[in-house]
């Protein structure tokens, strides 16, 4: 069995890759980095590093690789042949591997009548349906009808700490022991290929979708904003702090309350998954830079996103927010010079004041609730003590 993945990242060796190849698949990373290629075809195997107390190795073999800017064709090729494609590029980086795909797609209705699935594991909610979308462009619209008559596309919810380590000889990947894939089965239409071992197929996808970003994203990026405003260098010596972990905690149980209300969640499976979530967090053999965990600032006090949206369900219900309003207060004051947004959130604040940036980023319209933020973020820039 072929699988075809785009995207020889982190995501892509430490979790995806590792799980079909666990499956029995032969795995076929497209990637633009030659380095990266030229590895993988090397030693037609690269390693799998696990974050717990042994560093376990795992060997994850056969593998090969294709260039996707240099070698079009034989990806063409690949996307024809293969059993099942997968993706982990990052969101906005869909639209470029899409014309490829297309294309494939377009020869395989002619030349391979076998029935496939394509999952875009991506960190957004409807990925593949994101795909799907940019792959339309690309064809006519009856060329699309008769290619989602063969062609699955399945959307899934994903959760993996996944880093890389530096090595001459090995692509390798350092991942958490915890990890979560979930498909959803009812966008599936090859249903005779092998389950994929570690995976959950559900019915619904919403809930393990919205607990994945209000619970486990939230919760990490509540530890980086916290911990940066507090002068901590990592998730792990942020929640070292007692004060920092009750706070995200806090935290976590404000959103839980909207996950309760919403998708009828028990409220001891809940407390359960905080826990669980929170104990990865410390995981002592991973250093999260709050630096990289905090990043893309804009994009994370989006309305839709982990920090807003559940502050504004809670609001509807008159339901506590004191630690959201918290957390969003310090995101307006992180600062890292590297990452873009960090950059362009900072110098709008400067320009327009923090409460045109409130409106602008956040769309957050209570007046109540936008006195608060502000009332936080001036006590969090202005004391020198970082209490929370």
């Amino acid at each position: 069995m072929q699988a075809l993945h785009f995207g020889a990242g982190n995501i892509g060796k430490g979790f995806i890759g590792s799980l079909l190849n666990k499956t029995g698949y032969d795995v076929c990373f497209v990637d633009v980095n030659q380095e990266v290629v030229d590895n993988f075809n090397r030693n037609n195997r690269y390693l799998v590093e696990i974050l717990d107390d042994n560093h376990t190795i795992e060997v994850v073999s056969p593998v090969t690789a294709l260039n996707g800017a240099l070698q079009v064709e034989e990806v063409v090729e690949g996307v024809i042949n293969a059993d099942i494609i997968t993706t982990s590029v990052g969101i906005d980086n869909l639209s470029r591997i899409a014309k490829v795909i297309a294309t494939g797609l377009l020869r395989r209705l002619k030349e391979n009548k076998d029935k496939l699935d394509i999952i875009a594991n991506e960190n957004a909610v409807n990925a593949t349906t994101t795909l799907k979308q940019e792959i339309a462009k690309h064809v006519s619209e009856k060329d699309m009808e008769e290619i989602i008559l063969n062609v699955g596309f399945p959307n899934s919810a994903i959760d993996r700490l996944a880093l890389s380590k530096e090595s001459d000889t090995d692509e390798i990947a350092l991942v958490e022991p915890f990890y979560e894939w979930v498909i959803n089965k009812k966008e599936m239409v090859n249903l005779n290929s092998p389950p994929i071992k570690g995976a959950l197929y559900v019915d619904d996808l919403n809930p393990y979708i919205e607990r994945k970003l209000y619970s486990v994203n939230m919760g990490h990026a509540t530890a980086a904003y916290i911990g940066f405003i507090n002068n901590e260098k990592t998730v792990q010596s942020a929640l070292s702090n007692p004060e920092i972990e009750e706070f995200v905690r806090g935290t976590l149980n404000e959103t839980a309350q909207y996950l309760i209300r919403k998708f009828e969640v028990n409220e001891k499976d809940m407390n359960d998954y905080i826990e669980k979530t929170l104990s990865r967090f410390k995981n002592k053999n991973v250093k999260d830079d709050v630096l990289r965990v905090g990043r893309s600032p804009i994009r994370k006090l989006g309305c839709g996103e982990r920090l807003v949206k559940p502050t504004q369900e809670l609001l509807k219900h008159e339901l506590p927010v004191n630690h959201l309003i918290k957390v969003i207060a310090a995101a307006f004051l992180f600062d890292n010079p590297k990452d873009e947004e960090s950059k362009t959130l900072k110098q709008y604040v400067r320009d327009n004041g923090i409460d045109n940036a409130i409106v602008h980023f956040t769309k957050i319209e209570n007046e109540r609730i936008r006195n608060a933020i502000i009332e936080n973020y001036n006590h969090f820039k202005n004391n020198k003590e970082m209490l929370i």
